[in-house]
């Protein structure tokens, strides 16, 4: 493994104003200052865009404590490969960090054209850019670490799900556009020598994160006075990973790079790897909703007398969701030595906290029942 000190470095991070992307440029002026992190973002509205603009602000505000270091907001798709190749001629970025992507199962059944645009073509303009990073003898681009998903493993019976399984039958495009992303990475680095580190997400939650999610969803819902379905009868189990654990890992793994090596054949060995970032707990979901009702009632974004049990709903399973999802993190233990901890209540606490205070404008339905 390649060590990269990120100090005195330029670091590209897409999707900068996304959940996971916004954390890491926050952690990152945080800890590895003076450094420069150039972030791009489409602040499409496939949610809330006031939250991006919240989290923007949170990294205005810390980027102004840490004047040592730089930090650049581009507002632009990296589907424009003009945009991207400017980019990287400008700030040659020495990290590069693709954390943006269309996400959600559900909605890439119903809106598939922005699947191929932001997560296929944006990326191989991602991997262009690096390969070019290199020309006319430049040092270039030193580590790609990219978002892949848990979804690739689709219906894998097999448990905990292991880097070293098949996952080549995905049940959504948006799992299939992940697997893409590896296999480009992997012809990528092969052909050209760029070390490339693909991380495997699983259930990404916390304060400011995607109201697509259902732990954010079903907390708008309860507030409401609605009913949250819960899907496949309750029978779902998912390895539910705060965001501050993934962000950790992330930042580990962009400071290590895989090694450039020559095989036998006097070609590159692909400097190329995945791991998964997860909890090793999957939980079940009617407990997951249970601890987040009660850390809702404590935090007051719910009634002391709330009745949870008439506000929820068992149902079928959705198409294109998995019944349990659940990582094996040894290898990210073994090489990076760290493990995701955070306990669920302790994640869903914050989270409700955060909601408490953002929304705190909005009323609290109350039911005359």
């Amino acid at each position: 493994m390649q060590k990269i000190i990120l100090t005195e470095k330029t670091v590209f991070v897409t999707g900068a104003a996304g959940f996971i992307g916004s954390n890491l440029v926050l952690e990152l002026l945080r800890t590895q200052s003076p450094l420069k992190i150039v972030g791009i973002d489409n602040m499409n509205d496939y949610y809330d865009v006031s939250i991006k603009e919240w989290r923007l602000e949170e990294i205005e505000k810390c980027a102004a404590e840490h004047p040592e270091s730089s930090w650049v907001f581009i507002r632009g798709s990296i589907a424009e490969r003009e945009l991207i190749d400017q980019i990287f001629r400008d700030y040659r970025p020495a990290v590069v960090v693709n954390l943006a992507a269309q996400a959600g199962v559900r909605y890439s059944i119903t809106n598939p054209d922005v699947y191929i645009e932001s997560n296929l073509i944006g990326f191989y303009n991602i991997l262009e850019a690096c390969r070019h990073s290199y020309d006319n003898g430049e040092t270039g681009v030193e580590h790609l670490v990219y978002a892949s998903s848990s979804s690739v493993y689709g219906s894998n019976k097999k448990v905990p799900y292991s880097t070293e399984d098949k996952v080549d039958n995905p049940v959504s495009l948006y799992a299939a556009t992940k697997k893409s992303n590896e296999l480009l990475a992997h012809s990528y680095s092969k052909l050209y020598n760029i070390p490339s580190t693909g991380l495997r997400f699983f259930t990404v939650y916390g304060p400011a994160g995607r109201p697509d999610m259902a732990y954010f969803g079903f907390t708008n819902k309860l507030r409401k006075g609605e009913t949250i379905q819960i899907f496949n009868y309750g029978n779902c189990k998912r390895d539910f990973t705060y965001v501050d654990d993934i962000v950790e890992g992330v930042k580990r793994v962009m400071q290590g790079a895989p090694s450039r090596e020559t095989g036998e054949d006097g070609l590159p060995i692909p400097p190329y790897a995945i791991y998964n970032i997860g909890n090793s707990n999957p939980e079940n979901l009617l407990d997951f909703v249970d601890i987040l009702q009660q850390e809702l009632i404590r935090a007051g974004v719910l009634p002391e007398d709330y009745d949870f049990e008439s506000h929820k709903k068992l149902v079928a399973m959705q198409p294109g969701d998995v019944p349990v999802t659940y990582a094996d993190t040894s290898a990210l233990e073994r090489d990076y030595g760290f493990k995701p901890s955070t306990s669920l209540r302790e994640g869903l606490r914050k989270f409700a906290e955060w909601y408490k205070e953002f929304y705190k404008d909005m009323p609290v339905h109350q039911d005359n029942q």
